[in-house]
């Protein structure tokens, strides 16, 4: 009986009726089964679209409220809130090349995409959040910002005593490449799967 049931398959069974096989280093969900991969996709795209939303309502009162305005001092002269324009990549790096840079956010959010397909760590799908919500900020600006379209300059605001100034989108690039080394060096697969080398 028992080996009847191994091969038609039992309700109580994840295996074999239709869910997915359980995968190890994954987390398992209140019913003692493995998280569906669409819960991992949800996570992603939640923790993308508050990054994106922190990033984009920042950048609008910036340009509404500092822009043009004396820096703002936040801590001492440590930290001080200072709107500039950066035409290059994150932290004011390469203003020459601000298409290419472009064409990467945008290649960037497209692998992210078909990466989500076989997302189910939660841990992964944090860190690809991050990245996908920052990469949409600044390719936003962009695209939608003066001189032009895809080779507008960023809004930068975050200004550390003898740091480059940089914006909301690019810690959270910043966090979730460093959430994805960690994530690497731990083992831990984008599917779930941990393996040691």
């Amino acid at each position: 009986m028992a080996e009847a049931e191994r091969i038609i398959g039992t309700p109580d069974n994840p295996e074999t009726d239709g869910g997915e096989p359980e995968r190890p280093g994954a987390v398992a969900g209140e019913d003692g089964q493995e998280p569906k991969g669409r819960r991992k996709i949800a996570v992603l795209f939640v923790v993308a679209a508050i990054a994106y939303a922190f990033d984009l309502i920042s950048k609008m009162i910036v340009v509404a409220k500092l822009e043009h305005h004396e820096p703002i001092d936040v801590v001492g002269d440590w930290l001080r809130f200072n709107a500039i324009r950066n035409a290059g990549a994150a932290f004011g790096f390469g203003e020459a090349f601000t298409i290419i840079f472009t064409c990467i956010a945008a290649a960037v959010i497209v692998v992210i995409a078909r990466l989500a397909r076989k997302l189910y760590s939660l841990p992964w799908a944090i860190a690809l959040g991050l990245l996908l919500g920052g990469a949409l900020g600044n390719l936003t600006d962009r695209i939608f910002r003066a001189p032009g379209v895809f080779e507008g300059a960023v809004v930068d605001f975050i200004a550390p005593k003898g740091f480059a100034v940089f914006n909301l989108a690019d810690s959270a690039i910043v966090c979730g490449g460093i959430l994805i080394v960690l994530l690497s060096f731990r083992g831990l697969d984008p599917d779930g799967t941990v393996h040691k080398d």
